[in-house]
C-alpha cells in the first residue's frame, strides 16, 4: 500500500491519545465529525480543532476528581463527539476506559462498574442513571456520575454523585497536553458480550487498538482520505465500531458522520452518503429481505432481470479479480449495472466503495447479490480478545466463503479440533481480575485460543464453526446450529431462530415470525393474528417447516427441524435473552423456554 502523508503511523503515534493530538496538531482545519443536531434538525460539522478544544474541557473536568493514572472511567453514550472527547480526555491523564452500552440491562452495567472498579461515569440523562441507581452497591467506588442532559434537575439537588455535563465542564479550553505514555500500558478493559455467564473484562492496551489499525490500513488500502466519509453506527462500546470507524479513520485524517439510530439508517445513508462502514451481518439481511418482499410483488420479467444482473455482476466480479474466466454474459453487465444495480447502491448512498462486515458470519448468498451489484462488500474475522480484527478480504481478494487473509504482522494457526489460535501485538493482556480465564484461552508461549474451528488454504482462512457450539444428536451425527439459525432467519418470515436437539433423535426450533409480515400470514391462513392461540395452528406448522426446509436445503438430510414452537414476541436484551452485541443468550433461551423444548420432544 501507498502510506499517504496524512497517514500517522502506529509507532509514531505510540498511544492513543499522542494520535489524537498529533491529527488535531496536523489537521486543525479537517472536519473530523459530523452529527445530527436534534434541536436545529441540521447536520453541523466538527473540526480537528474544535475536538481538541472539547476534550481540553473535558480533561480540566476529569482533573478535578482527583483520580489517579490507572484509575478506570467509564462511558455510556450513544456514539457521539462526547464519547470521543471523554475517552481522549481520559486517556490522555493515564485513565482506563471501559466502555459501557447503551442498550445493555441495568444490573449487568452495574455489574461491570463494580468488578472494573469505575469511579466516574458520563451517562446521557437522569433516567439512565435512575435505571443503574437501584443496582449500584453502598460498597461501588463510584463517586461521580456526569449527565450529558440534565432533564431533571431536581433529581441532581437530591444526589450529590449527580452532575451536569454544564456545570463539570469548565468554559474555557486549554492546550492538551503531552502526556508521554507508554504504549504497553492499558487503555481499555472492554467487556465481552457473555453468552454464557457474566461478561469478562478483556484488557487491551494501546498498542493492541494502534497496531490493529494500522495493519486494517495496510490491508484495505487507502484513497485520500479528503474522499473518504465513515458513517458510524454501531456503538462504539465494541471493539469492531472502535477500531475500523474511530481509530482507523483518525490515523487516515478521514471524517466521520454519526448516524442517528439504526432504524433511520436508510434515511442516514440519502443524507451522508458515506464512502465506507463497518457493518454486521444482519443490516445487509435487512436489505436483502426487503428487496426480496419488493421483488414477490414485481413481475417475472423484473424478478429475472434482477437475477440476471446479480449472476452477471457477480462473472464481472470473479474475472476481474482472476478468481473466474472471461465470459460473453459479462458483455451484459455496463446495462444491467445501469437498469438494475445502480437503483441498489442508491439505497446505500450511492458512494460506497467499502463495507467492512464482521461480527458473525455473513450467508454466502447475501454477500454474492450485493457484490453482484457493485457493492463491494468485504468480510473480516476477529474478536475482542484480538482488538479486534486478525484477517480480512480486501480489494485484490475477496473470497465471500472466507474471512479473508491474515493481518500484516499477525501469525495464525491451527490447534487441536482444528481451533484457529493467534498470535501477534494485537493479542491482549488478559482478562481483569481473572487469572483462570485468561490462562484457558492464553497459552504459555503468547498465542490466543479462539474457540472457533477454522481451515487455512492458501493463507486464506474459512470458519468452520464454533467449539463450543455443536450438537451432537443422538445417532452421532453433529449439527452447527449458529450456521442453521442463519439460513433460517433469511426467509423474511423469520426473525430470529434458536436450534436445539442435543443428545435427540431429531431437531428442533424455537422461533419468533416477523411481526410486519404476521398480519398477511395469518390471513392467508383464514387465522385471526391477535389470538395467540393462531400460532399453534397445524397448517401454519405445516407451512412454516416447508419454508424452513427450503432455507436448509444446503444442509445435510439429518440436519431437518421436524417441531417448531413458534412467537411473535422478539428476544430482547432487556429480557436477558440477547447480548448488546445482538447475539443470542442460547443457555438462557432454553432455559426459558424449556417448557416448549420439551413438548416438542414427547
Amino acid at each position: 500500500m501507498r502510506i499517504l502523508p496524512q497517514l500517522i503511523p502506529c509507532n509514531t503515534a505510540g498511544t492513543l491519545d499522542r494520535l489524537f493530538r498529533i491529527r488535531c496538531l496536523t489537521s486543525p482545519e479537517r472536519v473530523a465529525y459530523c452529527y445530527f443536531d436534534r434541536s436545529t434538525k441540521t447536520w453541523p460539522e466538527v473540526s480537528w480543532k474544535e475536538m481538541a478544544d472539547l476534550t481540553s474541557r473535558y480533561q480540566q473536568g476529569l482533573q478535578q476528581e482527583g483520580l489517579s493514572k490507572g484509575d478506570r472511567v467509564a462511558i455510556q453514550l450513544k456514539n457521539s463527539i462526547e464519547w470521543v472527547a471523554f475517552e481522549q480526555a481520559a486517556l490522555g491523564l493515564g485513565l482506563v476506559i471501559v466502555p459501557l452500552y447503551v442498550d445493555d440491562r441495568a444490573d449487568n452495567v452495574a455489574y461491570i462498574i463494580h468488578d472494573a472498579g469505575v469511579k466516574v461515569l458520563l451517562v446521557n440523562d437522569a433516567k439512565q442513571w435512575q435505571d443503574l441507581s437501584v443496582h449500584i452497591n453502598e460498597d461501588s467506588l463510584l463517586k461521580h456520575v456526569v449527565l450529558l442532559h440534565c432533564d431533571k434537575p431536581e433529581l441532581v439537588q437530591q444526589n450529590s454523585i449527580l452532575s451536569p455535563v454544564e456545570s463539570w465542564l469548565p468554559e474555557e479550553p486549554v492546550h492538551l497536553q503531552e502526556r508521554g505514555g507508554d504504549p504497553d500500558d492499558l487503555a481499555t478493559i472492554v467487556y465481552t458480550s457473555g453468552t454464557t455467564g457474566r461478561p469478562k473484562g478483556v484488557m487491551l492496551s494501546h498498542k493492541n487498538i494502534l497496531f490493529d489499525s494500522e495493519s486494517l490500513l495496510m490491508k484495505i488500502g487507502v484513497d485520500d482520505p479528503h474522499t473518504l466519509e465513515f458513517l458510524s453506527f454501531l456503538p462504539l462500546s465494541h471493539m469492531y465500531e472502535r477500531t475500523v470507524g474511530y481509530y482507523v479513520p483518525m490515523m487516515a485524517g478521514a471524517k466521520v458522520s454519526y448516524a442517528r439510530s439504526v432504524q433511520t439508517l436508510a434515511e442516514d445513508f440519502q443524507t451522508i452518503k458515506p464512502t465506507i462502514i463497518a457493518t454486521v451481518p444482519r443490516i445487509f439481511e435487512r436489505f436483502y429481505d426487503k428487496i426480496q418482499q419488493k421483488l414477490i410483488k414485481q413481475s417475472i420479467v423484473a424478478r429475472a432481470l434482477f437475477r440476471l444482473a446479480v449472476h452477471v455482476g457477480w462473472k464481472n466480479f470473479q474475472f476481474k479479480q482472476k478468481t473466474g474466466w472471461l465470459s460473453p454474459v459479462i458483455l451484459l453487465n455496463p446495462l444491467l449495472h445501469k437498469m438494475i444495480a445502480v437503483k441498489v447502491q442508491q439505497l446505500l448512498g450511492g458512494n460506497l466503495r467499502l463495507a467492512a462486515s464482521g461480527g458473525a458470519a455473513l450467508p454466502e448468498s447475501v454477500a454474492k447479490t450485493f457484490i453482484g451489484l457493485g457493492i463491494n462488500i468485504v468480510q473480516g474475522y476477529g474478536m475482542t480478545e484480538s482488538s479486534p480484527v486478525v484477517t480480512m478480504n480486501n480489494f485484490s481478494l475477496n473470497i465471500p466463503s472466507s474471512v479473508g487473509e491474515i493481518m500484516p504482522g499477525l501469525e495464525l494457526r491451527t490447534g487441536e479440533n482444528d481451533e484457529l489460535q493467534i498470535k501477534g501485538p494485537v493479542v491482549m493482556l488478559g482478562y481483569w481480575n481473572n487469572h483462570q480465564a485468561t490462562s484457558e484461552v492464553l497459552t504459555e508461549d503468547g498465542w490466543l485460543r479462539t474457540g472457533d474451528i477454522a481451515r487455512i488454504e492458501n493463507q486464506v482462512v474459512y470458519i468452520t464453526g464454533r467449539i463450543k457450539d455443536i450438537l451432537i444428536m443422538s445417532n452421532g451425527e453433529k449439527i452447527p446450529p449458529v450456521d442453521m439459525e442463519m439460513a433460517i432467519t433469511l426467509t423474511p418470515e423469520f426473525e430470529q431462530a434458536l436450534i436445539v436437539g442435543e443428545g435427540k433423535s431429531y431437531l428442533s426450533a424455537l422461533v419468533v415470525l416477523n411481526g410486519e409480515i404476521w398480519p398477511e400470514l395469518a390471513q392467508q391462513h383464514g387465522l385471526d393474528p391477535l389470538d395467540p392461540e393462531s400460532l399453534k395452528n397445524k397448517k401454519l406448522m405445516h407451512d412454516m417447516l416447508k419454508l424452513m426446509a427450503k432455507a436448509l436445503h444446503d444442509f445435510p438430510g439429518y440436519a431437518k427441524v421436524r417441531r417448531l414452537t413458534l412467537s411473535l414476541k422478539p428476544w430482547t436484551i432487556e429480557d436477558g435473552l440477547v447480548t448488546p452485541t445482538l447475539k443470542i443468550k442460547r443457555a438462557q433461551v432454553i432455559k426459558k423456554f424449556q417448557k416448549e423444548i420439551d413438548e416438542m420432544y414427547k
